[in-house]
């Protein structure tokens, strides 16, 4: 008997996305990714080391930044994670820089090091000297020279890298030794997206967080006023780091000035489906649907944040309104 001869199906998206698969989404475009970039850093410790995410076609690429969480993984918190945001960004038009921050377990440097054990400044600082060297990183990036957009710069963050966002956004911390409040946020960044960051410090922290973690007692958002979105999960319960419930993800909308959005998860604990990495085992709540929404989302978001286009992020959200059980979103 003959076998007839059919096409193998083109893939486009992880079949187990469900309803998802109904929020608008542009057509996805292959992409090229370059890693290890290692450039010099005088004064640092190591050299920095970056993956930049590409397009290979377009003009005029906007550019997000892409800062990791602390994590306890041996690889995810470093260059080598978030895959499922640094791919779906750069295949949908963005340039994704991720550097490995000093904090990675993946440089496992010595606890007495300045700054451990979660070098909150030197991640804010890695932010910025990333926008100096914009020149340097395009050189080595084949097919990349004269395709960025230096005016649309983004910054997005997950866990401690949503802390990191925050600060370049504008958000201060007070020193809780000398009072010196300290406030770096980078006007070249015009925007940016905040994934299951800490919230307020004080009476809401733990004991544990509140005693090794100083950076997260006296966090202020009162001055974060770029555009931003925030993205958290309803079932994201850190009793480790906080004595209150999932609530206290939303801290950077609730206590920042507009305009901000709020894209809350029904159902996301802090992996949100898995952002953090493909088949990660720190993953608790394994859920490509929920990845997806996050990655159909942030995109549109940053399509209409960058001026990419203006429609997206309505568009997005008025579909995920008649979706229900995926999400809500708030705004103001």
């Amino acid at each position: 008997m003959a076998i007839e001869a059919t096409l193998p199906r083109v893939p486009k998206d992880h079949a187990l996305i469900g309803d998802a698969a109904n929020l608008p989404s542009s057509t996805p475009v292959p992409i090229i990714s370059i890693s290890p970039l290692v450039l010099p850093y005088p004064g640092r410790i190591v050299d920095f080391q970056l993956k930049v995410s590409a397009p290979i076609t377009g003009s005029n690429l906007p550019i997000v930044l892409l800062s990791h969480g602390h994590g306890m993984s041996n690889n995810l918190s470093s260059l080598n994670g978030y895959g499922p945001l640094a791919s779906f960004w750069a295949s949908h038009g963005f340039v994704v820089i991720q550097p490995t921050h000093l904090s990675s377990k993946s440089l496992s440097l010595p606890p007495t090091t300045p700054g451990a054990p979660l070098f909150w400044r030197s991640r804010v600082e890695d932010m910025s000297f990333i926008l100096d060297h914009l020149d340097t990183i395009e050189s080595h990036v084949p097919t990349l020279q004269g395709r960025l957009d230096r005016s649309r710069i983004a910054v997005a963050g997950h866990s401690l890298g949503g802390q990191t966002a925050t600060l370049l956004l504008g958000a201060t911390l007070k020193d809780p030794d000398s009072g010196e409040v300290y406030s770096l946020p980078d006007p070249r960044i015009k925007a940016g997206i905040v994934i299951a960051a800490p919230g307020n410090g004080g009476k809401d922290l733990s004991t544990f967080a509140y005693e090794n973690f100083t950076c997260l007692r006296h966090p202020s958002f009162a001055e974060m006023k770029s555009k931003a979105l925030i993205v958290a999960g309803d079932k994201d319960v850190s009793p480790y780091l906080s004595t209150r419930g999932a609530d206290w993800r939303a801290d950077p909308y609730e206590h920042s000035p507009g305009p901000k959005d709020l894209l809350t998860l029904a159902g996301g604990e802090h992996g949100l489906g898995g952002i953090a990495g493909y088949d990660a085992q720190e993953t608790t709540d394994e859920s490509p649907l929920m990845v997806a929404v996050v990655q159909r989302m942030t995109v549109a978001w940053l399509k209409s944040a960058l001026g990419e286009n203006g429609e997206a992020w309505g568009e997005a959200c008025k579909a995920l309104e008649g979706l229900k059980g995926l999400g809500r979103v708030e705004w103001k």
